[in-house]
């Protein structure tokens, strides 16, 4: 039997809450930031739940250790 190998890049990009629920954080504050205003910069900073049954399910595929 091998061995399970966690995807690096899905490790990275979700997290698990207390609860959990695997969080996420959107995408578009790397760069092009002058243009957004401060209030669309704070609202990236925020993580939302995963909620698609889908999702949750490849990502829990691709970062099997990531469960709390």
């Amino acid at each position: 039997m091998p061995k399970i190998k966690t995807h690096k890049t899905a490790q990275k990009r979700f997290k698990v809450s207390g609860s959990g629920k695997i969080l996420r954080t959107k995408g578009g504050k790397s760069h092009l930031r002058r243009k957004k205003s401060a209030r669309v910069l704070r609202a990236l900073d925020k993580s939302f739940e995963v909620t698609t049954r889908g999702e949750k399910k490849r990502i829990s595929r691709l970062a099997p250790f990531l469960k709390p």
